[in-house]
């Protein structure tokens, strides 16, 4: 997600305006439109409704449905200024404070500034919820997806998806970007956890299955105002296409070394790795596809007119729409208007600008009125925002949308439902007959807990959490896995000290150390060594010297090089990064759960073997390989 500098010269702003008032395209009335006008009757086709109201636009209008910005950039009058067709929030973009009336107060506002236009466009609101509701303080945060991958349970990411729409529908959302359908082919790519694993076909039916159950899983789940409310929530494939495959050392974006790199993949990796999952992605109606920030044998995607156009819309059918990543556009050439002539011919729909709506804006009056841009071009894309926003019932609903029940968010249910998800993404790893736990076989023996991660609700749920990077510390609800150990084994001496400086211990006593990466998010968690912190590595070290048996259980994102301490503990567990509910992980401990998890994605005994495509390729050998478990 890179930042870029706002553009806000005076003399831009004015010439834009000039721009836009001498180039406007004229359409049916630029007046008031009839009550009666047929886009506003549901009775008639969805096809109909589009071309009526496209009729209707101006290239003012028009291009504002083609601009999205977030939401921390937004002026006063902005949505209707601009006529815009979309707002996101991104990575830590919530309101002040977080909280759900806040967000639905928020949504209101918007949504009424957008219907008080002269078209009464609804707006489509849009936020990356990739593991729950994970921007809204206190929603329920599921496995990350390599989690998910490591269960491999189509239903369980089905209901997750239904889930997710849930409690966004609470705070009036109903576009996610997700699911990442990345085929991960490198650990050290800030993103790895983003993915389900290396395995395309495993890509294929759990991004599958999690399009389903978002898209179709809220149906009549709440009523506003008495009546029920049908707005179909749209997921989003992403990101389109090869970012999981990105090679070392080609990013060019800030300090980062593998995402945003470049893809090298002929046609039969295309056919073969890549392809897969998005074909199955629109076999399961996904209406949104996000461009990736990566190039594909040098070409930037987001300037790839050949797969976005004629593979993804032409060859393929795609009907719904494609959106931009966060400022991708900008990444396609140094020259700004350049950069946008090409992303918006290349078959970019909706560009997330996300800063400067108004130079976004000018520069596509601009390229129009020149003829850089053709009109069939703006009409195909505005067309095809509308069939979206039409198919999902936002022109229909009530003037406030409505929303679900507060409670859905963090319901018991759902609370049950991602502590599941948790315990059956656990993989063990090795046991040496230390495992489960059991609180009889201890007696009045302590079980010591150390490691920075055991108590730490930041490092459990990882990146994309309440901010963009995340951070370690309580900062959302939920259980630690010491919590869950705590909860399990009530009759036993739970002793914690995270750094394992326990001054005195127990002959032959077990001690569980549970060991974290820090959060990260994207390129700023691109790792050349996969190694876990100093502190926690110190832990580890001191907790073989103290004990007989040590149970090693580690929270990350990807596969992280174990070094002979960590190899030589008696039970070594990946927990991936379990979101808000750690106790299902002490569900696996404790024997309570059967351990079902296998391995997403071989796991590297250094990162002199990696990419994984050499394991794959038979040219390493894994020190773990994908589909293991004990």
């Amino acid at each position: 997600m890179k930042k870029f500098k706002k553009y806000t010269g005076v003399m831009t702003a004015v010439i834009g305006v000039f721009f836009i008032a001498a180039c406007t395209v004229p359409s049916r009335s630029q007046g008031a439109v009839p009550a009666n006008a047929p886009y506003k009757n549901p009775s008639i086709s969805i096809e109909k409704r589009v071309e009526d109201l496209l009729s209707r636009m101006s290239l003012e209008e028009k291009i504002g449905q083609m601009t999205q910005i977030e939401r921390g950039s937004l002026r006063a009058g902005d949505i209707s200024r601009y006529k815009l067709g979309s707002v996101l929030s991104g990575g830590g973009g919530a309101p002040s404070p977080n909280t759900i009336a806040a967000w639905q107060q928020m949504l209101a506002q918007y949504q009424e500034e957008a219907r008080n236009t002269r078209l009464q466009i609804p707006l489509l609101y849009g936020i990356d919820a990739v593991h729950g509701h994970n921007n809204l303080k206190d929603a329920t945060i599921f496995p990350h997806n390599i989690g998910l991958g490591a269960a491999d349970d189509p239903d369980l990411v089905r209901r997750i998806g239904a889930a997710t729409a849930a409690e966004m529908a609470a705070t009036g959302i109903y576009w996610n970007f997700a699911p990442c359908i990345a085929v991960g082919r490198d650990p050290r790519w800030g993103r790895f956890y983003e993915s389900f694993g290396q395995d395309s076909g495993l890509v294929s039916r759990l991004g599958s299955a999690y399009i389903q159950g978002f898209q179709e899983g809220l149906q009549d789940s709440f009523k506003a105002g008495g009546q029920a409310v049908h707005i179909k929530p749209i997921a989003t494939a992403k990101h389109f296409i090869g970012d999981g495959g990105t090679r070392w050392g080609t990013s060019r974006t800030d300090n980062y070394k593998i995402d945003q790199g470049d893809t090298a993949a002929d046609e039969q990796y295309l056919k073969d790795v890549l392809f897969p999952p998005y074909q199955k992605a629109l076999e399961s109606q996904v209406r949104t596809v996000m461009v990736s920030f990566s190039s594909m044998n040098g070409l930037k995607m987001h300037a790839h007119k050949e797969l976005i156009t004629t593979v993804l819309k032409q060859q393929w059918g795609f009907s719904g729409f494609v959106v931009s990543d966060w400022g991708g556009i900008d990444q396609v050439d140094p020259d700004y208007s350049k950069a946008v002539a090409k992303a918006i011919n290349a078959g970019i729909d909706m560009v997330m600008v996300p800063y400067d709506a108004n130079r976004f804006i000018n520069t596509m009056t601009q390229l129009v009125t020149q003829k850089q841009i053709p009109m069939d071009r703006i009409d195909d894309a505005v067309r095809r925002i509308l069939r979206v926003k039409f198919e999902m019932g936002l022109f229909d609903a009530a003037q406030s949308a409505g929303q679900a029940e507060r409670s859905i968010v963090r319901s018991a249910e759902h609370l049950a439902l991602a502590r599941e998800a948790v315990a059956k993404s656990v993989v063990v790893l090795k046991n040496n007959g230390v495992l489960p736990l059991n609180g009889e076989q201890l007696g009045k023996k302590t079980l010591y807990v150390a490691g920075f991660g055991a108590d730490n609700m930041g490092i459990q749920c990882g990146g994309w959490t309440i901010s963009w990077q995340g951070s370690p510390g309580p900062i959302t609800q939920g259980t630690t896995i010491l919590g869950g150990l705590k909860e399990l084994l009530p009759n036993s001496n739970i002793t914690y000290d995270a750094a394992a400086d326990f001054e005195k211990t127990d002959p032959g006593a077990t001690c569980v150390v549970v060991v974290g990466e820090l959060p990260y998010a994207e390129g700023k968690g691109d790792s050349a060594e996969l190694s876990l912190p100093p502190r926690e590595l110190e832990a580890i070290q001191k907790a073989r010297k103290l004990f007989k048996h040590v149970i090693l259980v580690i929270l990350s994102g990807r596969p992280v090089i174990l070094d002979q301490t960590a190899r030589s503990c008696d039970a070594i567990v990946a927990a991936w990064l379990p979101g808000s509910e750690g106790a299902g992980v002490a569900d696996v401990l404790t024997g309570k759960v059967l351990s079902t998890g296998k391995l997403p994605c071989d796991w590297p005994e250094s990162v002199e073997q990696l990419p994984l495509d050499n394991f794959i390729q038979g040219k390493e050998k894994a020190l773990f390989p994908i589909g293991w478990r004990q």
